[in-house]
Formats: C-alpha cells, sequence, structure tokens
C-alpha cells in the first residue's frame, strides 16, 4: 500500500518546508500564541494528510483511526484524537498549500 521509506522522504521534506515557513510567517501572525504546544507537530500532520492521498482510502476518517493509529505507530507515536486531528489540520492548511504549490507543481 504506503512504502514506508517514501513516508520518511516524504516528512524530511515537508519538516524543512515547515521549518522555513514558520520562520517567514512568525512576524506576520496576529493575537497571542497557544499556551499548550500541539503533541503532533505541523510536519506530521501534513505527511498525514498527504499520505492520505496515496493511500486509497476513501475516507479520511478511516484512514486515520483504522490505519495511522493502528499500523503505523512506530511512525507517528503520539497521535491525537481524530476530531483534534481535523482542528490541526485546519491550522495548517496554508502551509500545506504552499507546499503544494512550491514543491510538488
Amino acid at each position: 500500500m504506503i512504502n514506508f521509506d517514501k513516508i520518511t522522504d516524504i516528512f524530511c521534506t515537508v519538516d524543512e518546508f515547515c521549518l522555513e515557513f514558520q520562520k517567514f510567517t512568525q512576524p506576520f501572525i496576529i493575537g497571542n500564541p497557544p499556551k499548550k504546544k500541539p503533541k503532533m507537530s505541523n510536519a506530521e500532520v501534513i505527511t498525514i494528510m498527504i499520505l492520505f492521498q496515496l493511500s486509497g482510502f476513501r475516507t479520511f476518517k478511516h484512514f486515520y483511526i483504522y490505519y495511522v493509529q493502528k499500523h503505523m505507530k512506530t511512525e507517528f507515536p503520539q497521535t491525537v484524537s481524530y476530531n483534534r486531528f481535523t482542528e490541526l489540520m485546519q491550522s495548517n492548511l496554508m502551509c500545506l498549500t504552499m507546499f503544494a504549490k512550491t514543491c510538488c507543481l
């Protein structure tokens, strides 16, 4: 289904991009930073979102609950609940869009 070597490659590429994106956008953030840091990094969230597109699953909920949380514990050791993950997806949408536009097209 998904080659585990590819997961590492995707994660490393996304992580490097997220670090640069965060440096660039940090001065433009409005409001207070969150008091508690999320368990999952931005790169992990974006990597899971990309892997869903490569997986062949029909719904993201089934992919996350029945594949990522059960079979990918070594790759993503600190997964959050599905509801919390959807919140993290919304906060990483801009970074994912810029990653897809700059690195994938």
